[in-house]
């Protein structure tokens, strides 16, 4: 390894985001090594050739030292993998990733101020926050009832989200842990354009070439179905708040996106084209 090299040490390299951060920084060449706090369970087959699988657990920060030797960028989230609480253990990782060397760190904002976030943002290595808005794989959550059914059921059907593409949000992650200029900066990631519930399941008809009926619940008809499938109150009332009035920059599209990655965000339509079998039910 040369003094020169990027290092890349990426925690939740399973998720959703995480994934993608993997995948993007592996196409730009750089060394990726993906955290995981049991090896054997996330399995190499998960990841593309060329990453490393590392133990460590952010909620236990010496078992960091080993993975963060000769890293140089470093992507947290917020959260413990476990049992999805806050993490509190911000401030060591922060010290242990300034002792390692590291030069950047982003962090996938968990949808407000937690102490991760602020021990990053108050200590001494460049940081970049993500903040992006709905993701559109959050439309898979659809992919059972339209197998089945050919139908969406969900409430607020005319609300709009300017949801972004999580390949896009991989993207914006790469840079800010590749190259300067983006410390000290909190990204609002976001999609091209703003979409209604009715919009997407067009889209998605459209990408597996068969129509799907949009049915719009009740407030308390959704309680109900989300209940039945399991989500918390907390969850249920953030999502009551949320859908019912999503705020402006959650249904505003802007242009982080091609300003941080220097190309056009993805549109849904692309994201419904690359996933359309999972949506295609039998016929």
């Amino acid at each position: 390894m040369t003094n020169n090299a990027i290092v890349n040490l990426v925690t939740g390299a399973t998720g959703t985001v995480g994934r993608q951060i993997v995948l993007e920084l592996l196409s730009r060449g750089h060394t990726v090594r993906a955290l995981t706090r049991d090896p054997s369970r996330a399995g190499i087959p998960d990841f593309p050739d060329g990453v490393e699988v590392v133990r460590g657990d952010l909620a236990d920060p010496a078992s960091l030292v080993p993975a963060l030797e000769g890293v140089t960028g470093l992507h947290l989230i917020t959260f413990d993998g476990g049992g999805f609480a806050a993490l509190e253990t911000g401030p060591e990782i922060v010290e242990l990733a300034a002792k390692a060397g590291v030069r950047r760190i982003t962090v996938l904002n968990g949808g407000g101020d937690t102490p991760l976030q602020d021990a990053v943002m108050a200590g001494t290595v460049p940081w970049t926050v993500l903040m992006p808005v709905e993701f559109m794989a959050n439309a898979l959550e659809w992919a059972e009832g339209i197998r089945a059914g050919d139908r969406v059921r969900e409430p607020f059907v005319g609300r709009l989200s300017a949801m972004v593409h999580e390949g896009d949000i991989g993207a914006v992650a790469a840079v800010a842990l590749s190259e300067d200029g983006h410390g000290g900066k909190s990204y609002l990631i976001t999609g091209p354009e703003a979409l209604t519930i009715r919009d997407k399941a067009d889209t998605l008809a459209a990408a597996r070439g068969r129509e799907i009926e949009v049915v719009e619940l009740t407030e308390a008809q959704a309680v109900e179905q989300w209940r039945s499938a399991g989500q918390p109150e907390e969850v249920i009332g953030f999502l009551l708040e949320v859908y019912g009035n999503t705020p402006p920059e959650g249904r505003t599209p802007n242009g982080t996106v091609e300003e941080v990655t220097g190309r056009p965000a993805r549109t849904f339509a692309q994201w419904a084209a690359e996933h359309a079998d999972a949506f295609r039910g039998s016929v």
